[in-house]
């Protein structure tokens, strides 16, 4: 199966947000996601309502889901929110791959200037940037990695990184 650059008739475009209104649309998204889970302790429950939630709030989230580490050096697709994913992603290939590799957070303005296959898998065309966080459990081993693509480029900078770094600690790492 190839990937197409149509987007589907369920899927909005992204709309980026100014840096204030990142920070207005965490919070909404923050307080209603630790209001939900409560003292939930299923992972599955967490990614979901965490994707659930995230691209409620922000309109640039395309694609928000999990990739998780079953131990064997390939990421395999976990629950997710947007089109088609990556089935299997091999550590160390693309940017979700290098970030279970490395265990450091990446943000990539435009994913298109990335090598494709390489540096970049491309599981969706009208992808064009993105944020990819490694998703560490309280014992310290990897869950897996939380990847966000958007449509625009550049959707993605710091405000994200603190957010969602602080976010994912406080509901997988505590």
């Amino acid at each position: 199966m190839s990937a197409t650059s149509v987007m589907p008739y369920f899927i909005k475009p992204s709309q980026n947000l100014s840096a204030a209104e990142k920070e207005t649309a965490y919070a909404t998204a923050r307080q209603q996601i630790l209001a939900t889970l409560g003292e939930e302790t299923d992972e599955q429950i967490k990614m979901v309502t965490v994707n659930c939630l995230l691209k409620t709030h922000l309109p640039y989230f395309y694609w928000v889901g999990f990739y998780l580490n079953r131990g064997d050096e390939t990421l395999r697709v976990g629950p997710y929110q947007g089109t088609l994913g990556c089935l299997y992603i091999k550590f160390g290939r693309g940017v979700c791959g290098s970030v279970a590799q490395s265990g450091k957070t990446k943000i990539v303005a435009n994913t298109h200037a990335l090598e494709q296959g390489s540096e970049h898998i491309a599981c969706d065309p009208n992808s064009q940037s993105e944020i990819v966080l490694p998703v560490l459990r309280a014992d310290g081993s990897l869950l897996g990695v939380f990847d966000v693509d958007s449509t625009e480029l550049g959707s993605f900078d710091g405000v994200d990184e603190r957010w969602l770094t602080g976010l994912l600690g406080g509901i997988f790492g505590n």
